[in-house]
């Protein structure tokens, strides 16, 4: 793989990478238009059926994920991402990496903000449409 988008495979001439890369900042800012909105149809719709996520373990997220009104995968208020690598591997599966910021409220009523660095893979859907499908994120942030 390289750095711009494009697999190193010989089927590069048959993806289309900005159409597919455009698609993924799509689901990207679905997904967190949606987890603002407390949308939780639409953010079940921005994951595959088996969707698996491993979610940072340090004291700050556990915390979060024990007093969140949102509960789920997703039990923040709503998410910024800042993608700083993303490759089409395939017509049907693409990486995501980068950081994300999380807001929630905590016991205080007061609006908490936690970072993470994430590394998702994504499947494109017979829709068309691309998903998370594996995420492992961790606190251990390198912006």
């Amino acid at each position: 793989m390289n750095n711009t988008g494009k697999p190193e495979s010989s089927n590069v001439n048959t993806i289309d990478i900005k159409a597919e890369l455009a698609s993924i900042e799509k689901t990207r800012q679905t997904f967190m238009k949606a987890v603002k909105e407390s949308d939780g149809e639409t953010v079940g719709k921005m994951v595959t059926k088996d969707v698996k996520t491993i979610s940072p373990g340090s004291s700050d997220w556990s915390e979060m994920y024990k007093i969140s009104k949102n509960q789920g995968p997703f039990p923040y208020d709503s998410i910024n991402m800042f993608p700083k690598e993303t490759i089409i591997a395939s017509d049907s599966i693409a990486y995501d990496f980068g950081v994300s910021h999380v807001y929630y409220t905590n016991s205080e009523g007061k609006v908490v903000e936690l970072k993470d660095n994430f590394l998702a893979i994504l499947k494109k859907g017979k829709d068309g449409i691309w998903r998370l499908h594996r995420e492992v994120a961790s606190s251990n942030v390198t912006e």
